[in-house]
């Protein structure tokens, strides 16, 4: 019998400095030994201190990509980082239910970069909510995003359960919410995953690791996370799993020099070869 690599699709923007976007998914997939395939949803021009341009690719193109991955390639997991713009995310919608969807869709809402910078149009927000989020196997906004998403102010946990349940309401059945604490100061940091009800259902917490070299963490987690889904861990230990592989990546690049602002993660640490199913 023919084996086969675990392919992964990644639909996000390009970042031109190689620490986030679409570049961090794919080093992140192969450093985990899945296959890596991509749509490009947009052109960033970034560097580690910010973003100064985004140029979207036309919906059309954006679903091409999509669909030439999925008749051929057919990823058992996608994931969906950066969309600009209220065509796009319709267009991926679209094209993602044409094929039924894959068996895990997990969607990194990236609104604001590390540095600042918006990469999400205002009017597309209402947009991503009706058309993308109930798709969702799991969602990760982090702190500011789950915030826009729910219009409320997260400052504790009891706020943090509240925004969750507000979240919720656009879920598919099934689907999970993991919203990331890494904006919150101090010397632990706290991710809490809830259900598509928005009922907490634990929490992971890791101490902070002492560095500015952050950029890229959201993208790399979740592709992670949808990495160890496509390799058969359930949502609890595929997220627990992505958040040691975040954290030993954090540490191995703390002390390196990589741009005058936040620099990547080290995500080859300790590569993976190429995994292999019959």
């Amino acid at each position: 019998m023919t084996k086969k690599y675990i392919p992964i699709l990644t639909i996000a923007g390009s970042d031109s400095s190689g620490g986030a976007g679409i570049q961090a998914d794919i080093k992140t997939m192969s450093a985990l030994g899945c296959y890596a395939a991509s749509a490009i949803t947009s052109i960033t021009v970034q560097n580690t201190t910010g973003v100064t341009a985004v140029e979207a690719l036309r919906p059309e193109i954006v679903a091409g990509q999509i669909k030439a991955v999925m008749d051929d390639i057919h990823p058992k997991s996608v994931k969906i980082g950066m969309v600009n713009d209220t065509a796009t995310i319709t267009a991926i919608a679209e094209e993602l239910r044409r094929h039924n969807e894959p068996d895990y869709l997990v969607i990194d809402p990236v609104m604001v970069s590390t540095s600042g910078s918006r990469l999400m149009q205002e009017d597309a927000l209402e947009t991503f909510r009706r058309e993308l989020m109930p798709l969702a196997t799991l969602l990760t906004p982090n702190i500011p995003e789950a915030e826009v998403l729910s219009g409320v102010r997260i400052s504790d946990d009891t706020s943090c359960d509240a925004a969750a349940r507000v979240i919720a309401k656009a879920m598919k059945t099934g689907g999970y919410m993991l919203i990331k604490g890494g904006h919150t100061g101090g010397n632990e940091k706290q991710d809490r995953l809830y259900d598509s009800s928005g009922l907490f259902v634990t929490a992971f917490t890791q101490h902070a690791i002492d560095t500015c070299n952050t950029h890229g963490t959201g993208c790399t987690l979740s592709s992670a996370v949808t990495c160890y889904l496509a390799m058969g861990m359930h949502m609890e230990e595929a997220i627990g799993k992505a958040k040691e592989y975040v954290s030993m990546a954090i540490a191995a690049g703390a002390d390196v020099s990589i741009g005058g602002g936040h620099g990547p993660v080290n995500h080859f640490f300790c590569p993976e070869p190429m995994r292999k199913t019959r």
